[in-house]
């Protein structure tokens, strides 16, 4: 795997991030997230909070159910993947390139409903705290929205703390009291995107995509929900133990790796 020279910028927070993006993709600026992450203009935008407070979340599923003539508890399923996949992306690549990671606490997170293109654009707040080890330039830099912390556990501590209990885990409350669907259907969402996310970087990213996986996973608590398996031409691919309802639509759809298995008439999409 090709490493990028992630550490030297000290004065751009989420250059590791970018940049991975950029070498993956080809750019940053992707459907479902912010180009270059930061939103400078506010307008137009929500913080996410407006999802878990439940105000802002009918509208999010009911765009998701006419997009995809979903019904409601499938709407909310498609909704929450290709939110979580896009929230979680910059926290898995930030880990995963320089331990640099952006701490996504729903109040830093802003959501845009995209009517015409992807179903939500994703972009953080300016001054979103980004955390670091002590070996990082940024722990030097005297920039006030970099925390330091002492070693990888407590790093990893941290994105748990932020993403899933201050983030993630009151939005699927929300959810639930909207829609009954099992929190593990909605985990597997996340844990599928991280691991998908990863192995799509990992041309771009040091050291072992699968450790790096295993790491976030295991941190999140979600590491039961996939495995990762060979496929036909050895590459290692995602093996989902949930499944995301997208077989449940008028044009029924599963997932590469989805724990239902397609029948010959059934078309197989690719994560997120």
């Amino acid at each position: 795997m090709t490493a990028i020279g992630h550490r030297s910028s000290a004065a751009t927070p989420l250059a590791p991030i970018t940049a991975t993006l950029r070498a993956t993709f080809g750019t940053d600026e992707l459907p479902g997230l912010h180009a270059g992450l930061v939103v400078r203009d506010e307008a137009g935008w929500l913080p996410a909070t407006a999802l878990i407070d439940g105000g802002a979340l009918a509208g999010l599923l009911a765009s998701a159910a006419g997009r995809w003539q979903a019904k409601r508890h499938a709407a909310a399923a498609l909704a929450w993947k290709a939110y979580s996949y896009w929230v979680a992306l910059p926290v898995a690549l930030g880990w995963a390139s320089a331990r640099r990671v952006p701490l996504l606490r729903a109040s830093d997170v802003l959501v845009r409903l995209d009517e015409a293109g992807p179903l939500v654009d994703i972009g953080l707040r300016r001054g979103t705290t980004v955390a670091v080890l002590p070996s990082d330039p940024l722990a030097t830099a005297g920039l006030s929205e970099v925390l330091v912390a002492p070693d990888e556990a407590t790093l990893l501590d941290l994105i748990r703390v932020s993403l899933l209990d201050q983030h993630f885990t009151p939005l699927l409350d929300t959810i639930h009291r909207q829609v009954r669907l099992s929190p593990r259907t909605l985990l597997g969402s996340l844990s599928s995107g991280i691991a998908y996310a990863v192995l799509q970087a990992a041309d771009a990213l040091p050291g072992s995509a699968t450790e790096t996986i295993g790491e976030l996973l295991a941190a999140l608590g979600i590491a039961d929900l996939i495995e990762l398996v060979p496929d036909a031409a050895g590459a290692l691919s995602v093996q989902r133990k949930t499944c995301c309802l997208a077989f449940t639509l008028p044009e029924p759809k599963i997932c590469t790796g989805c724990c239902i298995r397609p029948t010959a008439t059934t078309p197989t999409t690719v994560q997120p």
